[in-house]
């Protein structure tokens, strides 16, 4: 192949269609559906789409209902030529991701790995390995110190980089870890459904991602900087999850204690909000504020969580980062101790919430797309 005649086909760096290439390429298998989530609209975006496939740079493949796009092997060759540092862990050797497989299975992976990853860039998190710290870097040693001074998300094939502990886990779910400025999440793409769950296998992810937290990012991280984070298809899936017993034989997800804060957050343009919101303490306690406004100073030493105590002296919960284990003790006090209290959340969050929560509580919702264009603009 001639690659200095092939490059030329290569579309510029800052185009809508080499970041699609880029996707695809980190991903393995793009799922076609994610399309309509990148910048830009529809038509714009298949058109780009549809010429990258003129010019065999992609194709989609089609199997079990699955549908998505992969490159072709020029399209590797252009971007190893163009940017080694940012493509080659990816487009290299016999791995998923150069040599994507055909068994379901392993497609339904690598496709809740790309939706993450256009979660994560859409809320702002460095998703390019040329664009983030080294942190699993098995070269790194245990003295190196690293910063992470914006979100960035790391893959869970990245993280096994770092040694035989992580590859060893067996049966763990997670698709990778988001580093933010004072937290540490550990993510997990759940899809529509509920998905398997071994306790034990996620206490050691835990486990191991505080033991790399706290030697590479010491002066950063404290113990308690290790949380979960999970993904899902919408928020019906939320209620799935909060109400889960782990099925007949207790292998799948149940909110068992794993994480004392668990977050859920929606694959779209609402979960990405919410995600932007989580990486961004100043803004967390800026809203904190404004929701406080009228209200009293939590109660710390109180039976019932809170974040806040109305003018009847009953609790207010603030939960619109979706927080699963809080919410559940907020509830289940509630009814316990036979009170009353308010929920506040987004408005795309209150009807699951209303369902999931007992008689006793009462809601006030925050307007999405008013709250994004004051924090978010």
């Amino acid at each position: 192949m001639d690659i200095g005649q092939d490059r030329r086909i290569l579309p510029g760096r800052q185009t809508q269609s080499y970041s699609l290439l880029e996707l695809i390429a980190i991903s393995g298998e793009l799922p076609t559906s994610q399309i309509k989530r990148l910048p830009g609209g529809d038509r714009y975006k298949e058109l780009k789409a549809h010429a990258l496939k003129g010019k065999k740079l992609i194709h989609t493949y089609y199997r079990d209902k699955l549908r998505g796009y992969r490159l072709t092997a020029a399209a590797r060759e252009l971007l190893l030529a163009d940017n080694p540092a940012r493509f080659q862990f990816y487009l290299t050797g016999n791995t998923e991701t150069n040599s994507p497989k055909y068994e379901i299975t392993r497609r339904l992976r690598l496709h809740r790995i790309a939706e993450t990853y256009v979660t994560m860039r859409n809320a702002g998190a460095a998703i390019f390995r040329d664009a983030k710290p080294d942190v699993f870097s098995p070269e790194g040693g245990e003295a190196q110190s690293y910063t992470v001074d914006s979100p960035a998300f790391y893959s869970s094939r990245e993280i096994k980089e770092y040694g035989l502990e992580f590859v060893k886990i067996r049966g763990a779910r997670t698709v990778g870890t988001l580093l933010t400025e004072n937290t540490a999440y550990v993510v997990y793409n759940t899809g529509s459904s509920l998905m398997k769950w071994n306790y034990k296998s996620e206490i050691r992810t835990k486990a191991l991602m505080k033991t790399i937290i706290l030697r590479r990012l010491q002066e950063q991280y404290q113990p308690e900087s290790v949380q979960g984070l999970i993904l899902g298809d919408n928020m019906e899936t939320a209620y799935l999850l909060m109400t889960s017993t782990g099925g007949a034989k207790r292998d799948y997800f149940v909110l068992d204690g794993n994480y004392d804060n668990f977050y859920y957050i929606t694959n779209d343009h609402g979960g990405e909000v919410i995600l932007k919101l989580l990486c961004n303490p100043l803004k967390i306690a800026e809203l904190n504020r404004l929701l406080s406004g009228s209200l009293y100073e939590r109660d710390p030493g109180w039976i019932i969580e809170n974040d806040a105590i109305d003018e009847n002296g009953e609790p207010v919960l603030f939960a619109y980062s979706f927080d699963m284990p809080r919410i559940v003790r907020f509830n289940s006090a509630l009814q316990l101790q036979g009170k009353r209290g308010t929920v506040i959340c987004f408005d795309y969050q209150a009807d699951v919430l209303r369902r999931y929560c007992c008689g006793n509580a009462q809601f006030q919702t925050i307007d999405l797309q008013k709250f994004e264009g004051r924090f978010f603009p």
